[in-house]
């Protein structure tokens, strides 16, 4: 198929085709008599790019994408999409404070705390795998809007950073590498979001929530103690990660530097530890809930 065919398939412009071809994102064949002969598979990659640069995607990400088979690129897309939409929020809300006269030097404060916010997210969803990574960048994204203003909250910051960049990764055999994914992969962000704003239920009002799933803690309880459970790739991967998180410097130096860079969090993490106590003084076995 040559590109004026190929244009009318795909709706494209022939200039964009000839990008794409340019940028590596598809391999048309070159004919002897100087033009270039499009296969199908070259079609179908430009159906997808059409898509994908409607929504808003680099072409070097189209490119990941494309190469990504079981799709998690696509995930941590949507992921990224979804803080990048909550931080324009939150320039347009400085837009309007400026234009009510708030001093530039504010808003200055303002706006390094959400590349500050973007830096830490970003780096945690590549720092754990798949959904932990999905979970974990959206969980604590909400507590990142804080303004660096003293030397504490720089120091924890670069604590924070250097956690990230030096920390050993948390990597899984390939098997359960699938069976997270393949487990995982219908869990959009909106899902998440709302698991992460059960659980803040859960936190501030352990009481009420403890009367209200009674019965399922019960069974949850019941699963996590069966020996199907504990020979499950589930079990494999949560102890994996337990003991990645006790040994990484998880608890020893992420969450001690977050807490002092965000007083938000710092708050949270009190109501979380009294609603464990009470979690584990009616469960003594059973998980608590997330940090």
């Amino acid at each position: 198929m040559l590109i004026n065919e190929v244009s009318k398939v795909t709706n494209l412009t022939k200039k964009a085709i000839e990008y794409y071809s340019e940028k590596g994102l598809i391999f048309p064949s070159p004919l002897e008599n100087g033009y270039r002969e499009f296969s199908g598979n070259d079609v179908e990659r430009l159906k997808k790019i059409s898509v994908l640069r409607k929504l808003g995607i680099s072409t070097n990400d189209i490119k990941t994408v494309l190469n990504d088979k079981e799709g998690y690129t696509l995930q941590k897309l949507s992921v990224r999409k979804e803080l990048n939409v909550r931080r324009e929020q939150v320039k347009k809300e400085i837009l309007d404070e400026l234009s009510s006269g708030k001093s530039y030097s504010e808003i200055s404060d303002e706006l390094k705390a959400i590349e500050d916010n973007k830096t830490i997210t970003e780096k945690i969803l590549e720092f754990f795998p798949g959904y932990y990574g999905r979970f974990i960048c959206l969980y604590f994204a909400r507590f990142l809007n804080e303004p660096i203003t003293t030397k504490e909250k720089k120091s924890a910051y670069d604590k924070i950073i250097s956690f990230l960049d030096n920390a050993p990764t948390f990597t899984l055999p390939e098997n359960l590498q699938n069976y997270l994914m393949e487990g995982t992969k219908h869990i959009g962000t909106e899902q998440i979001t709302g698991i992460i704003e059960n659980t803040k239920k859960a936190v501030e009002k352990p009481d009420d929530f403890l009367t209200a799933n009674k019965e399922i803690l019960e069974r949850y309880l019941e699963i996590k103690q069966s020996d199907e459970y504990k020979n499950s790739p589930a079990f494999q991967i949560q102890s994996l990660l337990k003991e990645f998180i006790s040994t990484s410097g998880y608890y020893d130096i992420f969450i001690p530097a977050l807490k002092k860079l965000s007083s938000s969090y710092a708050k949270y993490y009190k109501q979380l530890e009294m609603a464990n106590e009470k979690l584990l003084a009616e469960y003594s076995n059973i998980a608590q809930f997330e940090n």
